[in-house]
């Protein structure tokens, strides 16, 4: 048998790694798809998006200094973006090399699966969204008005129910984005380290990543970061939204894919405008456009250009798209964690 070069060492050393990552992430898409993150265990010890809180927490109390310049400001938001990403990505970096040290490959693997299902949001997503259906439904509106101020920033108290579902199925998209796709990219290229590291820059923007006098210097980076890793999870899911609609018979995805193409890019955000495009070109809805938070109106472009008065039954619709287009991401992850598995 031919010596390998160092090109062919190096490509089986790549595919072994994908082949991990890729089943670690297979593996927690399906744990977290089952069962969740519990509440009994965040009653018990919390989340690990609780811990990295508190640590962003503490950082911006000792390094957020109103005194300082903007620039200081902005140097000591990039030292601690650097240790928000690196404490929690090197800790469990430490742990997977342990675990595949100390422990047979197939415990170490599922390990790391339960662990890094913990940081991906599919069923805690759906639950709270579908809170909103379902008091909307059984309640009337200011249920309705209380289960979707747990999902948004927006003022609820002005919200009508057009609004609210709105507001709801728009907080759906960019969720499934930042929440879902995002995260499992990430592990699947990362592993562990990976989304791990993600999850914590994700975190520290939506905490520190504002434009207020507080935020504006020290989140800078926190704020840019997150826009940067999310760019490729908010076009794939888009992708998997337009995919979604092909499924479902009320749900069109020309409409879709026309939606994105057109106005996605006018978004504010440079990443919410793709799942908001195509989940509103899907389902025939306009989304975004001017919304209040805190008291201040924020002009927005419309995405899409269909109804804007949403019903009970859109929102039902962008449920049943979101959960088909998990399962459709579920079972290409899964698909590429087996053809992997053959290569290695």
């Amino acid at each position: 048998m031919p010596e390998q070069g160092p090109a062919e060492i190096r490509g089986s050393m790549i595919a072994s790694f994908l082949s991990s990552t890729f089943s670690v992430t297979a593996c927690a898409l399906i744990i977290e798809g089952v069962a969740g993150y519990p509440e009994r265990l965040v009653r018990l010890i919390g989340h690990p998006v609780i811990w990295i809180g508190r640590l962003i927490s503490s950082l911006e109390r000792a390094l957020n200094r109103p005194e300082e310049s903007a620039a200081r400001r902005k140097v000591a938001g990039i030292v601690a973006l650097a240790i928000i990403a690196g404490l929690p990505a090197l800790s469990v970096w430490f742990l997977n090399w342990a675990l595949q040290v100390l422990t047979p490959h197939p415990m170490a693997l599922c390990v790391e699966a339960i662990l890094a299902s913990s940081l991906i949001a599919q069923r805690s997503l759906w639950v709270h969204v579908r809170a909103v259906e379902v008091a909307l439904r059984t309640e009337g509106l200011e249920a309705g008005r209380r289960a979707v101020s747990m999902i948004v920033g927006r003022d609820p108290a002005s919200l009508d129910e057009a609004a609210i579902i709105r507001a709801a199925i728009e907080s759906l998209a960019e969720n499934f984005s930042d929440g879902i796709v995002a995260p499992v990219f990430w592990s699947m290229l990362g592993g562990l380290p990976g989304i791990t590291a993600y999850k914590a820059i994700n975190t520290a923007d939506s905490m520190i990543g504002h434009l207020t006098p507080r935020y504006a210097a020290f989140g800078w980076a926190a704020a840019r970061c997150d826009d940067v890793i999310n760019l490729p999870a908010s076009r794939l899911s888009a992708l998997w939204i337009i995919l979604a609609a092909v499924t479902h018979q009320p749900a069109s995805a020309k409409r879709a894919l026309q939606t994105v193409l057109r106005d996605a890019r006018h978004h504010r955000s440079p990443n919410a405008g793709w799942p908001e495009a195509a989940v509103a070109g899907a389902l025939g809805l306009r989304l975004a456009g001017p919304r209040t938070y805190d008291g201040k109106r924020v002009e927005d472009h419309w995405m899409g250009d269909g109804r804007s008065t949403a019903t009970i039954v859109d929102l039902a619709n962008a449920l049943t798209l979101y959960r088909r287009a998990c399962i459709l991401q579920a079972g290409t992850v899964i698909l590429l964690a087996g053809l992997l598995l053959k290569l290695v």
